[in-house]
């Protein structure tokens, strides 16, 4: 069994130079596909429920089937609630099996983010796993702007809520198709001289591979949240399988055609983020 906290796999990204992709789920056959591709790049991977995955499949569900990807798997799996907004959330992930709870107050006051997310991070770190925060939030692609990470907000943030990781702000936006112009840099070298604690990209489709690379090897970021390129590569397979025969009806055949290119695409993701420990 390789079920591994957030902490686990951070810890050595953060020592030894590289980081671990946080694959955003929406269902069995794009878990299954991260993970065989984790397995083919002998890297670690974060498997991650967010809001649209839980409201299509419960928690309970969603952390057997997390648990049972890591039992068969050759390389660390962390099973990670994402964007949790709410104790109670974060509690039934944390009590169906999740080894990682991302708990998202960052709409809210700078002393209220502090007190809720604290709150979380002592209940998932009393379970033996771990928490992610968020300073500064991580607007959305043709929605709300974001609000960039203040460094001195960050380094209160991580020392007064003790959490594992700190998702910022740095020019990211949530669900981008395209590569943006990249990250604030200036502001990352700011962040990391503030702070020791492991960094998070959410909205990493939007970050471009060179710097993404560069960052992952030369930077604090050691985890990127990478969703949207990933569901545009499963819906192109899916297309692409209808499209082939259109008298097919059987959904198990059309979605088993999506694996392969899934794997694909993930293998490059993920082949980015490696650094020393390859």
């Amino acid at each position: 069994m390789t079920l591994a906290t957030l902490a686990d796999v951070l810890q050595p990204a953060l020592r030894q130079g590289y980081a671990v992709g946080g694959l955003v789920t929406l269902g069995w056959e794009d878990m299954r596909a991260y993970v065989a591709a984790a397995e083919a790049e002998g890297v670690p991977v974060i498997l991650q429920a967010g809001p649209s995955c839980r409201a299509h499949t419960p928690l309970p569900v969603l952390g057997k089937m997390f648990r049972h990807l890591a039992e068969g798997a050759s390389v660390p799996v962390v099973a990670h609630l994402d964007h949790g907004y709410t104790l109670e959330e974060c509690r039934e992930a944390l009590d169906n099996g999740f080894t990682s709870l991302m708990f998202d107050a960052s709409r809210k006051p700078l002393a209220q983010n502090i007190d809720e997310t604290a709150k979380i991070a002592e209940m998932a770190h009393a379970a033996g796993i771990s928490c992610e925060g968020e300073i500064g939030f991580v607007g959305y692609s043709g929605g709300e702007s974001s609000a960039g990470t203040d460094p001195d907000e960050a380094a209160q943030f991580a020392r007064e809520t003790g959490v594992d990781a700190m998702a910022i702000s740095v020019g990211n936006v949530h669900l981008q198709q395209e590569s943006s112009a990249g990250l604030d840099e200036e502001r990352i070298r700011a962040i990391e001289a503030a702070t020791d604690v492991p960094l998070v990209i959410h909205g990493g489709s939007g970050v471009p591979e060179a710097q993404r690379r560069s960052l992952a090897r030369n930077s604090n970021i050691c985890k990127f949240n990478i969703g949207t390129e990933l569901r545009m590569a499963f819906g192109a397979a899916l297309r692409d399988a209808v499209n082939r025969d259109p008298d097919r009806f059987d959904r198990v055949q059309i979605l088993s055609e999506t694996h392969d290119p899934l794997v694909d695409t993930t293998r490059t993701v993920l082949r980015a983020f490696s650094g020393a420990q390859q």
